[in-house]
């Protein structure tokens, strides 16, 4: 199953396993990507459904909600311009970007996680990207360079599938971006770690350092449907929303060099089993996430938590709700197992689903 970022509705996911889990179609593995691996985290540490929602709506999730604060960059005109300028440039990134220093949000060096309990039912792959560049290079002309490596920190038994894959995004398809064509596989990044370096962004937060290393997160890749094919039999992943036109398109653009449109187009009719509709995530879930708040008095722009505990609790069963519906729905129209997919075995145990 393919958690495809999410952002701060993560705990969609979580009730979008609870509905796969109940029906017996649970997936082996999680391939997460930004705000996916904070589910998935949960998930691996928590094998039992209710403790994950009751994680999720957790006094620990809430104080972690609350402790976002807006960077020294959040200033709300300079925001616009640069927003402005990436959204009028055509060019895919035509500079090395600010990884370092140009973000919106701190946020804290750990995220909210439960301690590991009982045995997980499922192996967790987690995507970020190495960076290829340090601050000094920062504003120099990337001149056709490649500054990400696209890694997948996992298992031994995902790394032996993954062995000699190159990028997805390695593709001819894909332009003249700035991704690299080896795909890095990193087995030694501790689950949580992996999952901090994820939620690292090109827009709200900073790159994320491990152990000498710099690394942008899951943005780099929100659909890894080429990495989930090659690692099991049946691929589960959702039907995503558009992306917004002008903050997120041109930030793809401009720093990754990807048209992010056309990766959502393939992502969406392609490699997938069985379609989970989350297309109208931002209707239904309108306030039930972190909403940013423009001060145009302050020139700030900050982020605006649940009034209450009681509120944000609300917000998440809402969320958990919103996924465990939806993965109902896409069950009650989803053929049964092909033979062929319950004969297939490329783990060791009995494979279901990716």
């Amino acid at each position: 199953m393919v958690l495809g970022g999410g952002g701060f509705r993560f705990g969609i996911y979580i009730g979008m396993y609870a509905a796969l889990r109940q029906a017996e179609r649970a997936p082996d593995v999680l391939l997460a990507s930004c705000g996916g691996a904070i589910a998935a985290t949960i998930i691996h540490n928590l094998p039992d459904p209710q403790a994950q929602r009751d994680w999720l709506s957790s006094p620990e999730m809430y104080q972690f909600w609350c402790s976002l604060k807006s960077s020294q960059r959040a200033d709300l005109m300079g925001s616009l311009m640069r927003a402005a300028k990436r959204k009028l440039s055509t060019a895919r990134a035509p500079v090395i970007p600010d990884l370092f220093g140009d973000y919106l949000f701190e946020i804290p060096p750990q995220l909210p996680f439960p301690p590991a309990t009982g045995t997980p039912d499922v192996d967790v792959a987690i995507i970020g990207g190495k960076l290829l560049f340090d601050e000094s290079q920062v504003g120099q002309a990337r001149a056709g360079r490649k500054l990400f490596a696209q890694t997948v920190f996992c298992g031994e038994q995902a790394a032996a599938l993954l062995h000699n894959m190159q990028s997805p995004l390695s593709d001819a398809r894909w332009g003249q971006h700035a991704i690299a064509h080896d795909l890095l596989i990193d087995g030694g990044v501790p689950l949580t770690d992996a999952a901090r370096i994820s939620v690292a962004d090109m827009i709200y937060f900073r790159c994320q350092r491990h152990r000498g290393q710099e690394y942008i997160g899951g943005v780099l890749d929100l659909f890894p449907v080429e990495i989930a094919r090659r690692l099991g039999a049946e691929v589960v992943m959702e039907f995503k929303e558009a992306f917004d036109q002008v903050f997120a398109i041109p930030a793809w653009r401009s720093v990754l060099g990807i048209d992010g449109n056309a990766r959502l187009r393939y992502a969406n009719t392609h490699l997938a089993d069985m379609r989970i509709d989350s297309s109208d995530v931002s209707l239904v879930l309108a306030k039930q996430q972190l909403q940013q708040k423009l001060d145009w008095r302050r020139n700030r722009i900050e982020l605006a938590m649940p009034p209450t505990y009681d509120t944000f609790v609300q917000h998440m069963n809402d969320q958990w709700r919103y996924g465990y519906d939806r993965a109902q729905e896409a069950l009650a129209h989803a053929p049964g197992k092909h033979p062929a997919i319950r004969r297939a075995t490329r783990y060791s145990k009995p494979l279901r689903s990716v």
